[in-house]
């Protein structure tokens, strides 16, 4: 029967889709219309096949076996975790407690203010750390917290082979961020020193961290935050090695910090991409037990595509975000409050954080099911793009001289931040889209005081650095000045003439001024230009937006602009007499290709909101 079928259907050749393509495309442009060029240079097709699998020699590996694509070992999701901020000892142990009791299996504890050991215990109180993993994130780099919690061990009489976490300690991402080295010496000997004398108070610890959230969230893109990471580890390792500790004691030692974005499919390919070349990276140095070339992986969702204004969307971002994390097979995870921009997050944010990970696990059992992704044509090909992209870019700083010499010459810095800037740009043009800020936000949302921070002034700076932001920012600085404004402008709609054109170019310049927090009117459409100039006025409009064709464009604008008083007369669309429009005194146009932030900016200007 089943030999039958494959008569009755055989297999169609690439060949014959793309005829059965460029014929739907009736002389469109294929590359332009079907390939999608990615940040990270990646030209993707619009669809893949079997064929595309071909020489990927990974595919032939199983999970838990070297290199480790396809995951570590046959386990999914270990530990679901929840990050606290500890400004009150005894609130953040209520609020540690209770995420424990609700599903949460690892804690991360992020103090800003230091703690002394009876400041600590209490924050322990209750807490079994033989049960939880216990992870510390401090802004001081030390492994002080890791040394109080062996004595909390001891006093409380807890095993401390079973205790299992990890601590930040990273100087060479220190070295972006701040602009000078953590210790003051170029060798990072602080790592060295660190490590020796905190290595057997908590075997199972990770001493070390590698910080490549910290290029995500300045804006990097996926194989700039794989391949400085692996560079950073790598300078690692040389420099443990140069002390005479082999990298099979280092390496498991060390675990990466990853944020996952809102590009799904990349994402899930990012994490099997860096399970492959690090533990390519460990195999080629010395290591004499490939089970310590398995990657020791965290990630967190991402903090910069975060948004203040409509919130609630950012419920939505991290759902995606954690789930390509466990299908990509991360080891840990944690969910980002969604009111973590604006707010200390509250036991609702908290709540909602930890149950996206329960649903994801408890009910969709994401985390039962090895390497879910192996298989699919494109995640195997974006897979391998990623590893071979990032290799040529991990190889370049090593050609450099290692992590230390690009970040003293600025190649890692220059590198993310000309990502970043180019993503700033795709967001002021709508090319990268944030919803509910710079695309279909919330007309009716009001804020007075948003706190937006800027980029500290870094003293004893010996380099340049990376910033980390989120990319709604400029959006939100412009929405802010119209909130605080001691009159929100009205912008009206006079829609008219062809009900196609006039609807689709009013439902987009609705939602373009509404990114700026003006006040919109819509409306069905008028008879004449009188009757809507006069319904504007009735309004008190600030801004008409004539809404038509380009064809009406021509008399319609014209006669609009001559019978307008102060109103700024806006034409929605790119029409093809606008050379003739503007010689007769008509200046503002909105379309498409506008460059949204910019223009909204300057209708605040004309407007006298600064």
């Amino acid at each position: 029967m089943d030999e039958k079928l494959f008569h009755e259907f055989p297999p169609i050749p690439t060949q014959a889709w793309e005829e059965v393509i460029l014929k739907d495309l009736k002389g469109a442009d294929y590359e332009k219309r079907l390939i999608w060029k990615t940040l990270e240079g990646f030209s993707l097709k619009p669809y893949y096949r079997s064929e595309n699998l071909e020489n990927l020699d990974y595919l032939n590996s199983n999970p838990g076996n070297f290199p480790y694509t396809r995951g570590t070992d046959y386990e999914g999701l270990k530990f679901i975790r929840q990050d606290i901020r500890v400004k009150d000892v005894n609130l953040a142990n209520k609020q540690a407690l209770s995420l424990l009791n609700a599903g949460v299996s690892s804690l991360g504890f992020i103090i800003t203010e230091d703690l002394n050991k009876e400041d600590f215990n209490k924050l322990m109180n209750g807490i079994n750390p033989e049960a939880a993993e216990i992870n510390f994130l401090t802004c001081d780099l030390t492994a002080k917290y890791v040394e109080i919690l062996a004595d909390y061990a001891k006093e409380n009489s807890f095993d401390i082979n079973k205790i299992q976490g990890s601590n930040k300690f990273d100087p060479l991402a220190y070295m972006v961020l701040m602009g000078k080295t953590y210790c003051g010496k170029d060798s990072c000997n602080c790592v060295e020193e660190m490590y020796n004398k905190n290595k057997n108070i908590l075997p199972q610890f990770s001493l070390l961290s590698v910080e490549a959230n910290a290029y995500h969230n300045a804006g990097a893109n996926a194989v700039q935050e794989l391949a400085f990471a692996l560079s950073q580890a790598a300078e690692y390792l040389k420099i443990f090695a140069e002390k005479g500790i082999s990298v099979d004691e280092i390496a498991p030692s060390i675990r990466f910090n990853f944020a996952v974005g809102s590009n799904y499919f990349m994402e899930i390919a990012k994490l099997r991409a860096v399970r492959f070349l690090w533990a390519k990276i460990v195999e080629a140095n010395s290591c004499k037990n490939l089970e310590n070339a398995k990657i020791n992986m965290h990630c967190e969702t991402s903090q910069w595509n975060k948004t203040i204004y409509d919130p609630h969307v950012n419920m939505l971002r991290v759902t995606t975000e954690a789930m390509s994390a466990i299908i990509g097979g991360t080891n840990t995870l944690s969910v980002v409050p969604f009111d973590f921009a604006y707010a200390e997050p509250s036991d609702f944010s908290l709540r909602i954080a930890k149950n996206v990970q329960l649903v994801i696990t408890e009910e969709a059992h994401f985390d039962k099911v090895s390497d879910p992704a192996a298989g699919s044509y494109y995640i195997e090909n974006l897979t391998d793009m990623l590893i071979d992209k990032t290799w040529d870019l991990f190889l370049k700083v090593d050609e450099i001289g290692g992590y230390i010499q690009a970040v003293k010459q600025g190649f890692i810095q220059d590198s993310i931040n000309e990502i970043a800037e180019k993503r700033s740009s795709n967001i002021a043009n709508r090319l990268e889209t944030l919803l509910g800020t710079n695309q279909f936000p919330n007309f009716n949302e009001n804020k007075k005081e948003i706190p937006i921070s800027e980029k500290p002034n870094i003293e004893g700076e010996m380099f340049k650095t990376i910033t980390l932001h989120r990319g709604a920012v400029e959006f939100e600085k412009l929405r802010l000045k119209t909130d605080k404004a001691a009159k929100r402008p009205v912008v009206f709609m006079l829609t008219i003439g062809n009900l196609a054109f006039r609807k689709a170019r009013a439902q987009f310049s609705s939602n373009f001024f509404a990114c700026a927090g003006f006040e919109v009117i819509d409306n069905n459409g008028f008879e004449n230009i009188e009757q809507g100039i006069k319904a504007a006025k009735t309004k008190n409009a600030d801004i008409i937006v004539l809404c038509s064709s380009d064809e009406e464009y021509e008399t319609l604008a014209v006669e609009t602009f001559e019978k307008i008083d102060s109103e700024i007369l806006v034409i929605a669309g790119n029409p093809a007499c606008k050379t003739d429009l503007e010689a007769k005194g008509i200046k503002n146009f909105i379309h498409v290709r506008s460059n949204v932030l910019e223009e909204l900016k300057s209708y605040q200007k004309q407007l006298g909101i600064n």
